[in-house]
């Protein structure tokens, strides 16, 4: 296999991120990646000195940071060819538990830091006419679980803006897909990558006994990182990579289940839906 695609990570110093840049680094390509303290990133990765690895401390909300953090990319590599935007966290509670500043944190972070690098790389990308852009979005993206509702919808908004951005610069030469995991066995699960509510509101006991279930998964997780980020090397080595991916038995399962779903639901309506339309 050649290796001499330069990648871009967010997100990189846990999680699938780390796991991927690790392979990555391992396999012999040159990566760029982020995090919000870039000596944390370099412990974690154990990459040292290694001129095959740039560590860069950006943080994903500032454009101008993101934007440097691409204008060095290109300076010390000369190019970019795989972006993997992966930053991002998990938060749960109904709506009227979280604040504003809790949802608004949950879409800078999983949907305006994406938006960002995108719109930073696009230039490198479309100047070169290559280039390909994978987006983590989440199996909650597409078949949400009870009391996930601004996770789902932020990492269905990753979904949709992937989908269109797709169509957006194929002509440019630039490929993207959408993975949609399901859950690895990573640090997603802890502390540091998933947060709930401050406030608890009494009545809402669905949400939080789903919350509790999620407690008990960590360390059971049915995918394995290290396979993830074999797909996700062999997605960038690919002529025809999917616009949309779900990794994992259970993120197939559940969408699986949720396209019966919709298809149940399309046709009960259809009736309705067609009634509409002018009658000529």
């Amino acid at each position: 296999m050649k290796t001499d695609k330069i990648w871009y990570v967010t997100g990189a110093s846990k999680g699938l991120g780390l796991t991927l840049v690790k392979k990555l680094l391992a396999t012999g390509y040159k990566v760029a990646a982020t995090s919000r303290n870039s000596e944390a990133l370099s412990e974690a990765v154990g990459a040292g000195s290694s001129e095959n690895f740039l560590p860069l401390e950006v943080d994903l909300v500032d454009e101008q940071s993101v934007a440097e953090s691409i204008r060095k990319t290109q300076e010390v590599y000369g190019k970019i060819d795989v972006i993997v935007n992966n930053a991002g966290y998990g938060i749960g509670g109904a709506i009227e538990e979280l604040s504003q500043e809790e949802i608004s944190e949950a879409f800078n972070i999983n949907v305006f830091g994406t938006i960002n690098v995108i719109k930073y790389a696009m230039p490198y990308l479309r100047a070169q006419r290559s280039g390909y852009i994978i987006n983590i979005s989440s199996i909650a993206g597409f078949a949400p679980a009870t009391g996930w509702s601004i996770y789902a919808a932020a990492k269905h908004a990753i979904i949709g803006l992937s989908e269109s951005l797709a169509d957006d610069v194929r002509q440019l030469g630039t490929k993207v897909t959408a993975i949609a995991p399901g859950a690895f066995r990573t640090q997603f699960l802890t502390k540091e990558s998933l947060v709930f509510a401050e406030n608890s509101i009494e009545d809402y006991e669905d949400v939080h006994a789903s919350h509790d279930k999620f407690h008990t998964m960590n360390g059971n997780q049915l995918g394995d990182p290290e396979k993830a980020a074999e797909v996700m090397i062999n997605l960038a080595e690919s002529d025809n990579p999917p616009v949309r991916l779900y990794l994992g038995s259970d993120a197939y399962r559940r969408a699986s289940a949720k396209l019966g779903m919709l298809t149940q639901m399309l046709e009960d309506w259809k009736d309705t839906s067609l009634s509409t339309d002018f009658q000529e």
